[in-house]
Parts: structure tokens; sequence; C-alpha cells
């Protein structure tokens, strides 16, 4: 696949100077995945892969500003959502967003609390599943689904929410041998199965996860096997290093 022909994938995400999460992670699985990304910045972050010291967030229509001028050049469907200050900056970029793209299919993954313990929302967890109906697939780990709809009968809980929008729930923040992600739509489960790496944590992981299932559908996969596809890249970027900062392979195309 030659770089004229890869599909265009946008992120909306922060800035993580380590590189380790945020944008820069998500540009790198892109282009590690054969497609092209462009990057809006939507926080600017004090970080390295242990420490958080602050973070500087950059509003709507600053963010709306820069998807603009890449609209201009460019065509654009998929989009990855990550870091985003609250619902009112969420509600008005996912505006533009319909407003401005054909069919757009935008991931969701919503980040609530940075790896080295900073908390980002305090927003009212019952106002985010008033937008689930604009996400294709959100990507939450298990303490962000608890956020969003309650640690009781979650199983029951998603089952019931994959009616509106598709669910990747990310399973590393388990205990057992085995780490199990769950992808959730409307007529199925999906398990995907991996055992779990003594030094497998990774500064920024649930990035990475989000964004090779975004390339993975503008590669033109369904759902279910780019979701498999996404969890094969994350396990074997979990598996690169002994350290919290994961390295990233190109896939063959």
């Amino acid at each position: 696949m030659t770089p004229q022909t890869r599909p265009y994938v946008l992120s909306i995400a922060g800035f993580d100077p380590s590189a380790g999460a945020g944008i820069l992670a998500d540009i790198k699985t892109f282009e590690a995945n054969g497609v092209y990304g462009f990057g809006v910045v939507s926080a600017l972050t004090w970080q390295n892969d242990r420490e958080f010291d602050k973070v500087e967030w950059i509003s709507a229509d600053r963010i709306i500003s820069q998807v603009e001028v890449l609209l201009r050049r460019f065509k654009v469907r998929y989009v990855k959502i990550g870091l985003i200050e609250n619902l009112d900056t969420l509600t008005l970029v996912l505006d533009f967003l319909h407003s401005n793209l054909i069919d757009p299919v935008i991931i969701f993954d919503p980040i609530l609390k940075a790896s080295a313990g900073f908390n980002f929302n305090t927003s009212e967890p019952g106002k985010y599943l008033e937008l689930m109906n604009r996400f294709f697939c959100i990507t939450p780990n298990i303490p962000e689904a608890d956020f969003l709809l309650g640690p009781d009968d979650l199983e029951f809980k998603l089952e019931a929410l994959s009616e509106t929008v598709n669910i990747y729930l990310k399973g590393g923040h388990g205990e057992s041998n085995t780490s199990t992600d769950f992808l959730y739509t409307s007529d199925h489960t999906y398990a995907f199965s991996n055992d779990r790496l003594i030094n497998g944590a990774k500064h920024g992981s649930g990035c990475v996860l989000s964004a090779a299932l975004t390339a993975f559908l503008a590669l033109g996969k369904d759902l279910p096997d780019a979701a498999e596809m996404a969890n094969s890249y994350t396990y074997k970027f979990l598996a690169s290093s002994d350290n919290l900062l994961g390295h990233h392979q190109i896939v063959s195309q």
C-alpha cells in the first residue's frame, strides 16, 4: 500500500510529551498500521510515563479550527476522540464532526484518569450516556465502564447499551492470569483473551488499542475483525519492552 492510497484518519487527543499516550501514541499506531494520521490537540499535558503535573485544556473552538483547516484539503471519515475537557466541549466537537463529515465513524476513548493518577473528569456519568448514539464505538476500560454505567450488573448494562453503541471493553484491569477484552454489539458479544504479561503494563496502552481499532476500521475491516486485530496489535505492544514505554512495530500491509 503506497502512502497516496492510505486512508486518512483523525485523532483528537491530548499531547503527552513522553509520547506514550495521547496524540503521539495515536499517530505512531496509525502509521504502524498503514493509515495516514492527522492530529488535533485537545489538551497540553505536563507528564512522563510515571508522573502527571498538570493539564492545559484546548477550547472547543480551537479544536474545531484545527479540524477545519484539515478538511479544506482532505476527506476524513474515521475519527478517534481521546482526552477532552468536559461534556460541553465534547458536544460541540461532535456537533461539528457530524455536520461536516460524510457518515462519520467516531471512536471515543472515555479517558477519566491518567495512568500516573491524575483525575480528569468530574462530570456526571449519566450525561455521557446522552451522547452515546453519536459514536460508532466506545472503548472504556473496566473502571471507566463502572463510572459510566455503575459497577452493579455491569455486564447486563453493557449488553443493554450495545443496542445504542458498540462497546469494546478493555479488560487489562483484571487480576487473573488471563486478560480478556470484550466487544459488545447489538447482536453478539465477542471475547479476546491473552495471557497476562509480567511486565505488560504500558503507559498509553488504552490509547493504542483505540487508535488501532480506528485504523483497522478505516482499512475496511468489519468491527469484529478490526477489534480482534487491534487486540493482537496492542498485545504485541504490551510485550515489546520491560518498562512502561512500549514500542510500535509496522504491520505487514
